[in-house]
């Protein structure tokens, strides 16, 4: 399809000399039906083959300005695809594709405003979201500080008395001594462990005050290294995002890690984030076990959240994996460019 597509100029230059040759051809031989002297067959080739030559050379050319035209609207309709709302078409006037052109144009923009409002309207919902739910914040913080004092607080007090009656106990029964401390070693990584999970439920606060990158030059190489993994992070974004958006891909970067430490079995991680002039870009990639392409559904590994959040921001998520190769989660939404868009509205 598409290479012919790319020969139409050719193909439109070949029907046209297709079609001299019948017509001379026909014309040939209605002059002999008719008239009493035939022509001369030297004079009626020459003369064929220059109209041949001169219907061909406007069939091509004609051809080509026509391909140049869908040319044109093919990369137009490519750099849409790939996120760019600001491609535009040249306006053709009178042009037969002009009318279209128009079209085209006028589709694009209604697209970028509903796409940018949306945006907005998921930027707000998240700050709204935000601020309701400062009552939850506050019911989790008196959670977790039950949750201290259940497990960490009662296994570092079992850690004091025991620790304490350790000395005298070196004295008396060394072997029961050396069991006792079999015990505080176990008993201390259990309440590191505790003491580990609660503090990474605290994660989100990270980001507030800082910049995204702030807060993942800080908070990322501590996760890698508190889980056993080698991280990679590489941050090139040219300026600060919203709070909004920042505050969504800090909290997608959390769940794609935490589903890295609980599902990947990966022992490196690499973080990505960057930015063009179109759109903004997010990737996590692992070299764990991976998973069948088919086992990813709806709700599993939380894509089904990671796509809200990046819903909300006008964008999407998406989880490309193959077994025994790694994980690659990749998240993309538009950046718009307010000042263009206003000057183009004025315009319009």
């Amino acid at each position: 399809m598409m290479r012919l597509v790319r020969n139409s100029k050719w193909e439109t230059a070949i029907y046209a000399g297709v079609s001299t040759l019948v017509l001379m051809l026909l014309l040939y031989f209605g002059w002999v039906a008719q008239a009493d002297v035939p022509p001369v067959m030297e004079s009626w080739l020459g003369w064929t083959f220059v109209f041949l030559i001169v219907q061909m050379a406007v069939a091509y050319m004609i051809g080509h300005r026509t391909q140049r035209r869908l040319d044109q609207l093919q990369l137009a309709l490519k750099q849409a695809k790939a996120g760019n709302w600001n491609a535009r078409l040249p306006s053709l006037g009178m042009d037969a594709f002009g009318g279209v052109y128009n079209e085209f144009n006028d589709m694009l923009s209604r697209l970028e405003a509903r796409l940018k409002l949306l945006q907005q309207l998921g930027e707000r919902d998240i700050m709204e979201e935000a601020s309701s739910k400062e009552a939850i914040v506050l019911e989790e913080r008196r959670r977790l500080a039950r949750d201290l004092h259940d497990t960490v607080s009662q296994q570092l007090f079992a850690l004091h008395m025991s620790a304490s009656s350790l000395p005298k106990l070196l004295e008396k029964d060394q072997a029961h001594a050396h069991k006792v401390m079999e015990q505080l070693i176990a008993m201390s990584s259990s309440a590191q462990r505790e003491m580990r999970g609660l503090i990474a439920q605290l994660r989100p606060m990270e980001l507030q005050g800082r910049t995204l990158a702030e807060a993942l030059e800080r908070w990322f190489p501590d996760y890698c290294r508190h889980n056993g993994l080698q991280g990679t992070l590489d941050i090139q974004l040219q300026g600060p995002l919203s709070e909004a958006k920042e505050h969504q891909l800090f909290l997608v970067i959390q769940e794609a890690m935490a589903n890295v430490v609980k599902h990947a079995e990966a022992g490196t991680v690499r973080l990505m984030l960057g930015e063009t002039d179109r759109q903004v870009t997010l990737q996590i990639e692992d070299n764990g076990t991976g998973f069948q392409a088919d086992q990813v559904r709806e709700g599993a590994y939380g894509l089904s959240t990671m796509s809200e959040r990046a819903l909300k921001m006008g964008g999407e998520a998406e989880i490309v994996t193959k077994q025994g190769a790694g994980t690659r989660v990749r998240v993309s939404f538009p950046k718009f460019d307010e000042k263009a868009a206003t000057d183009r509205q004025r315009s319009e």
